[in-house]
């Protein structure tokens, strides 16, 4: 059962394509969801850049065609029927030995009526490289079909070993019209309010990080402390954070439903339970589960919460508190938040005040 196993957390969604699937899967298992696409693609049939490689492809008479995603795959040959040259266009691959990135481009291959000569089992162009080149492209013709951005390493290498490339931009990202979402996100990262962010693509993620701006390095030091979890896709979409030294969880299969499947057994992992006054409670991101039963906290609530529970048992100053509310204040604010911290915990019981010291949680004795 998956249903509400993520309540109390809050995930984003960087992906503009399936963003609504990822969002539904999401919030039925209980996350708060933020939504804020990082890229939007440029629409292929207005593209007058594929348009033209696409001629090239032609003309080119290809010996080999690197096909790297399904949805580049189909949505290369569905714009040329637009523009009249899908047949020629099959014509021409069909003559040529077609390397797939992975069973995802297989699929669309296979549905276009062709059939790829072989896959890469790793799904990545390191392996489709190594291969090529110890088979020897010397005086080849080779496509390849890009997934987003230049593979410029990779066609350097082709072009080093003696062969001829034409580069297909099948799908380009541009940042989207409105960046206000992002930077919202961004801004509710370095305030500590997002549990999860999601990516599904490199440029997503590079994106992201240049729309961060002067807010790069507090975002990366919260990816890197592990107060924000960063998970992606596929090790190609987690490369730029990995070249920053980012803690990445992704799934064995590179595929959206197991990306969810991680994220929903990682993050409870995650969460701080303790045995508190005859309960359990277990800390999330913006709700504490009391026995299993969640209580949405406000900010302030929740930073208290926090706080007592980073030294359970332990009692905690006021000016400690004071520093940990988001808003700051004095001791007054405190004040008002625990009976309010109390109230939405619907026991008074959990917190105990130490006349003139603080606060602490009054956890359970071990040995009773």
């Amino acid at each position: 059962m998956t249903e509400g196993v993520l309540t109390g957390f809050t995930v984003a969604v960087t992906a503009e394509r399936r963003r609504d699937e990822m969002a539904a899967l999401l919030t039925r298992r209980g996350a708060r969801v933020v939504t804020a696409s990082a890229i939007s693609i440029v629409p292929l049939a207005n593209d007058d850049a594929l348009h033209a490689a696409t001629a090239a492809c032609i003309g080119l008479a290809p010996d080999l065609v690197v096909a790297t995603t399904g949805f580049g795959f189909r949505g290369w040959l569905e714009a040329a029927d637009g523009w009249g040259a899908g047949d020629r266009l099959r014509e021409v691959l069909g003559r040529a030995r077609i390397i797939a990135r992975g069973p995802k481009p297989c699929g669309a291959i296979r549905a276009a009526g062709l059939s790829e000569d072989w896959a890469a089992k790793t799904e990545s162009t390191d392996e489709i490289l190594e291969r090529l080149l110890a088979e020897g492209i010397s005086g080849k013709r080779i496509v390849v079909q890009e997934h987003g951005e230049p593979q410029t390493e990779f066609v350097d290498a082709l072009r080093g070993g003696g062969a001829a490339v034409v580069e297909v931009p099948v799908y380009r990202w541009t940042l989207p019209p409105d960046v206000g979402p992002v930077r919202r996100l961004v801004e509710q990262i370095t305030a500590g309010q997002i549990d999860a962010v999601t990516f599904t693509s490199a440029p997503a993620v590079k994106a992201f990080l240049g729309v961060a701006g002067d807010s790069r390095a507090a975002v990366l030091g919260r990816f890197g402390s592990g107060g924000t979890l960063a998970a992606c896709v596929g090790p190609v979409t987690a490369g730029p954070l990995i070249e920053h030294g980012i803690p990445v969880i992704m799934p064995e299969r590179y595929r959206l439903g197991a990306l969810i499947k991680t994220l929903t057994d990682e993050l409870p992992r995650r969460s701080v339970k303790l045995n508190v006054a005859g309960s359990t409670l277990e800390m999330r991101g913006h709700a504490v589960l009391i026995d299993g039963v969640a209580h949405t906290l406000a900010p302030a609530a929740m930073a208290i919460l926090t706080s007592l529970a980073v030294r359970p048992g332990v009692v905690v100053s006021k000016d400690q508190l004071i520093a940990a509310l988001p808003r700051g204040n004095d001791g007054h604010a405190v004040d008002v938040a625990v009976a309010r911290l109390r109230t939405a915990l619907g026991s008074g019981r959990h917190i105990e005040t130490v006349i003139k010291r603080g606060y602490r949680l009054r956890l359970d004795d071990p040995a009773a």
